[in-house]
């Protein structure tokens, strides 16, 4: 019997990670299901933040699954497929190709196994208004192999920005099978049982980009008490970290120096004086969850478009976790 199979796709920011973390929720209790994550980072955050939701996780860490993680997301993909889950859902990198996901979900490899559903693009209407996000080649790609259109982050938009989504989806060829807007990433279950459009995006679409080489998952060495990785391309810069689970950070001054970065998208999932958090930073808006992880390993990324004094953010941190 095939696995349906479901790509979540959108761009940096669009809330896919809160979306899928809304559908573990709300999936049956008898299902079990297998996500498999991509983040254009290296200290899977994402990851992170699902394992509390009782789902088979597996991560791509370190930019786009399509070339850097190609022969890995294949071996991924056959890895839970073997679990027998009764759905996979997949997520690639916001700054990814999802039509190369989409074109190797689809291939004569996979097609006896997989049963491929809709795909779910994210969208924050208010992207459609700002020409850095309609000029980049990725952002469009995503749209238009997306048979769905959720607008994300509704009650943050002005009637501006509805009007421009509506006018959006109006014009799409061939047109979507179903558009929505939501806040929260909150969108009805049953979506991801819709059929996906046929047939798939002829031709190539634009790919050019560079980006770090695949390395293995990013892990903390047993005598280090923190490690740092950066990586960069298609015009962005990443610094995640990853700290021993003994370092425990100040609560008031982790948010505190959260609420100041002016980075483009951070996420963490952290161990504080208050408890183990998730923690999400979009348009300098700071969003926390708390966690039921005990002795995890804290995690953080940051994301910007030009590279942030990573060290003075650094020392920062090693004197919020009280680090000598």
């Amino acid at each position: 019997m095939k696995t349906p199979t479901n790509i979540i796709t959108g761009f940096l920011g669009s809330g896919k990670t809160t979306a899928i973390l809304n559908l573990l929720k709300e999936k049956p209790a008898d299902q079990h299901w297998a996500v498999l994550v991509n983040e254009f980072g290296e200290v899977g955050i994402d990851g992170a933040m699902m394992t509390d939701q009782g789902a088979l996780i597996k991560e791509v860490p370190g930019g786009c699954m399509c070339c850097a993680a190609g022969v890995p997301m294949s071996v991924a993909v056959t890895a839970l497929l073997r679990t027998n889950p009764d759905r996979l859902i997949v997520e690639p990198t916001g700054l990814g190709h999802a039509h190369k996901v989409l074109a190797t979900l689809s291939s004569a490899q996979f097609e006896p196994y997989i049963e491929l559903k809709a795909t779910i693009g994210l969208l924050d209407p208010r992207n459609l208004s700002s020409a850095k996000h309609m000029e980049n080649q990725n952002f469009l790609d995503q749209l238009a192999i997306s048979d769905i259109i959720i607008g994300n982050k509704v009650d943050q938009c002005h009637v501006s920005d509805i009007d421009n989504f509506n006018d959006w989806v109006t014009d799409q060829t061939p047109p979507k099978i179903f558009s929505q807007l939501v806040k929260q990433g909150k969108f009805p279950i049953e979506l991801l049982d819709s059929h996906r459009r046929l047939p798939l995006p002829e031709g190539e679409m634009s790919h050019h980009h560079q980006h770090a080489e695949l390395e293995p998952q990013f892990q903390l060495p047993p005598d280090q008490v923190y490690v740092r990785k950066e990586n960069r391309g298609q015009g962005y810069f990443s610094c995640g970290w990853i700290f021993g689970s003994e370092v425990t950070f100040d609560f008031d001054d982790l948010f505190s120096m959260l609420s100041d970065l002016s980075a483009e998208r951070v996420k963490g999932v952290l161990n504080t004086s208050n408890g183990c958090f998730a923690f999400n930073v979009s348009n300098g808006v700071v969003s926390v969850n708390e966690m039921s992880l005990e002795g995890f390993e804290s995690r953080l990324e940051v994301i910007d478009s030009q590279p942030l004094p990573w060290d003075q953010l650094e020392t920062i941190l090693k004197k919020i976790g009280n680090i000598e």
